[in-house]
């Protein structure tokens, strides 16, 4: 049995990293193809240790954020068919929940997040890398929108947040990544015609992902 097909997906926060990994699984699913979708986010470090006034400090748009060597095991743990305890974090009290979900392998895997470009001691586990490229005062707007709606946060905060640490990390971090990426893609998670790319490479490589 092949292994399954890992596709990576990065980007800028509010890049649109997310819709595009929900049309490019929904278009394999419509070619019969299974999918697992992962994100990073679920990788966020645990701050149980640490004051619950004072994870708000926390630079969250920093790799040392994430427990990257964890997602790494998972990953291998995936390719090899083994069931994996994927967890699950709060964004509201800024640390990771007791709760873990049992996640079993599938023949396509996608995971999405801002530093996965930047670590490359992943890269021996995507077959394929893609950055999704947005404006970055798109990024902000849509940022704002899903911080404050769904995230409960205050606009005041979100644009604290965006200029001390998201806007800086980006340029630092996550921008030159870019050049490790196998497909940029432009225009955010409406780019139909880079889901169809995708798709159509998956296709034309043979490979066996039912």
């Amino acid at each position: 049995m092949k292994q399954p097909i890992v596709i990576a997906i990065s980007g800028a926060s509010g890049s649109g990293k997310s819709l595009f990994t929900q049309n490019l699984a929904l278009k394999l699913s419509q070619n019969g193809q299974t999918v697992l979708v992962l994100q990073e986010d679920h990788y966020y470090k645990s701050q149980d240790h640490v004051p619950l006034e004072k994870r708000s400090e926390t630079n969250y748009d920093h790799p040392d954020a994430f427990e990257h060597d964890l997602l790494s095991q998972h990953l291998q743990s995936l390719r090899s068919f083994k069931t994996i305890e994927y967890p699950s974090y709060c964004y509201k009290t800024h640390t990771r929940l007791k709760e873990v979900e049992k996640v079993e392998a599938a023949p396509v895997i996608i995971i999405e997040g801002i530093m996965l470009l930047t670590q490359i001691h992943l890269f021996d586990h995507f077959d394929l890398k893609v950055f999704v490229d947005t404006a970055l005062d798109v990024c902000l707007m849509r940022r704002m929108l899903r911080d404050t709606q769904e995230r409960g946060r205050s606009m005041e905060s979100v644009a604290i947040q965006y200029e001390t640490t998201v806007k800086p990390m980006y340029h630092k971090f996550i921008e030159p990544s870019k050049t490790f990426a196998d497909l940029i893609v432009p225009h955010g998670g409406e780019n139909y015609l880079a889901v169809d790319v995708v798709s159509t490479y998956l296709s034309n490589n043979k490979m066996d992902l039912t």
